[in-house]
């Protein structure tokens, strides 16, 4: 389902801030294998829920993943006990790595899969910075806080008049690395 026509003119009455840039995932899957040269397979853990653009990054992941040398595993689940399972499984599988696109599920539940990637000593990375704050190893993502105030002045201006039909959606990345 397409909620606008374009991200240049959205075309209809939706516009805002997107912090999903499916071509993250390669990215993920370089700097994994660049903190850990030995990754030989990397479990990737996302939402495949419709409506849920976390399965839009394994394309990116894939295309990645076989030009260094690297098998992905796909958890498209739900289930958070799916999740635990793939970690303790990536625990077994020498030469294994984590990689958790953004989602609902695993955002709140970033506490409990931080400390279970820690336990299996697994290198990992996430989307948001609050993963590693929580005691991730690293992430490299969207900066939300930028987006925040960009959300804030599109409010202002479509309530000043502005047709959201007329502004465009916003994917411009605001890229950080923690």
């Amino acid at each position: 389902m397409h909620y606008v026509e374009s991200f240049a003119r959205p075309g209809r009455n939706v516009t805002g801030f997107t912090p999903f840039e499916p071509s993250l995932g390669g990215k993920w899957v370089s700097l994994i294998k660049e903190a850990a040269s030995n990754v030989e397979h990397i479990g990737i853990v996302y939402n495949p829920e419709p409506g849920n653009n976390s399965s839009a990054f394994r394309k990116s992941i894939d295309e990645v993943a076989s030009k260094v040398g690297v098998v992905s595993i796909a958890t498209p689940s739900g289930d958070s006990s799916d999740i635990d399972r793939l970690i303790r499984a990536l625990k077994d599988k020498p030469n294994s790595g984590a990689d958790f696109s953004a989602g609902w599920i695993t955002f709140v539940r970033r506490v409990q899969i931080t400390a279970l990637v820690a336990q299996c000593r697994l290198p990992a990375i996430y989307p948001f910075r609050a993963f590693c704050d929580a005691g991730g190893l690293m992430s490299y993502g969207v900066n939300v806080e930028k987006i925040i105030p960009g959300a804030a002045s599109y409010i202002d201006r479509i309530l000043r008049g502005a047709n959201p039909a007329e502004l465009p959606v916003q994917a411009q990345p605001n890229l950080r690395w923690w």
